[in-house]
């Protein structure tokens, strides 16, 4: 089996700069405060779960001994977010024996774990809940999905949508968490920012050939929330890939293609923290 980090398919963040911001020394790895690790992990429909679960353990570790300190994986990448006819069957709760695999990961590798999305059971209700764990294996956070997808899905049929924006701490930063569709509602990152959110982690399962609002909108959410972002994706099949981060103005810290693959980043807060106190955007709001 190839691991879903092979060596030609990691991307390193720092070296995906335009060549004028090198020059300009706008490096994001001088005195970072954060690095990354996006794993593009391929989902499809023909594998059995349990060997897509032991190919993201086994990346998480990689990912850990390369020196991430905080590792993120795609929307539903256990189920595969258009297998709805296992949705019923999959989901377990969040304290169930995937969680806890995810947990023992986030605690063995001493990192922040954004596990991407699981179907999450609540007794007779399912939820698509994107999870955080820390460093020591504790539940740092989980996020309800609040907005659904109908067009051509049957999320919004099969799943009950969260309500609750979601915010939390980790490595220094305050970290907003929101998945896919979530994307074309500026509002939630709004709120996010209003929480004290300093970066903006989106897991997601975008699908063709969406590509260029795929783009658009993740670089949108980070120019008008002034933070930076990153978006870790899906790949085979109907996902296109192409998991991406931006710093606080907006500039491209790296972009993987439609293969499976891994995306490192180094986000340094004081420099977000910097990028709002020198152009104070949000301080000019209005509205909201």
């Amino acid at each position: 089996m190839q691991p879903a980090t092979h060596p030609a398919r990691v991307a390193q963040g720092i070296e995906r700069l335009p060549p004028e911001q090198k020059a300009a020394g706008s490096n994001p790895a001088a005195g970072t405060d954060m690095r990354l690790s996006c794993i593009q992990l391929e989902v499809r429909s023909d594998e059995a779960p349990a060997l897509r679960l032991s190919r993201a353990l086994a990346s998480i570790a990689e990912e850990a001994a390369a020196g991430a300190r905080i590792i993120l994986l795609p929307e539903m990448w256990l189920t595969g977010f258009f297998a709805f006819d296992r949705y019923a069957e999959e989901a377990e709760a969040l304290d169930g024996a995937t969680g806890a695999a995810l947990a023992r990961a986030a605690r063995d590798s001493s990192v922040t774990l954004i596990a991407g999305s699981l179907l999450e059971r609540d007794g007779d209700a399912l939820h698509n809940t994107a999870v955080a764990f820390s460093a020591s294996g504790e539940l740092l956070a989980a996020y309800r999905k609040i907005h659904l997808f109908g067009y051509q899905s049957r999320e919004s049929e099969l799943l009950t949508a969260g309500g609750d924006v979601c915010v939390f701490d980790a490595e220094g930063a305050r970290i907003g968490l929101s998945t896919c569709y979530d994307l074309r509602f500026p509002e939630l990152y709004r709120a996010q920012i209003d929480q004290g959110a300093d970066v903006l982690a989106v897991v997601s399962a975008w699908p063709f050939p969406r590509i260029d609002a795929w783009r658009t909108l993740a670089r949108a959410r980070a120019i008008e929330s002034q933070a930076g972002l990153i978006a870790c994706n899906a790949a085979g099949g109907r996902y296109l890939g192409h998991s991406c981060a931006f710093d606080a103005w907006g500039a491209v810290l790296g972009e993987l293609d439609e293969r499976a693959g891994t995306l490192r980043t180094d986000l340094d807060v004081a420099e977000i923290r910097k990028a709002r106190a020198e152009f104070p955007a949000l301080a000019d709001r209005r509205l909201g």
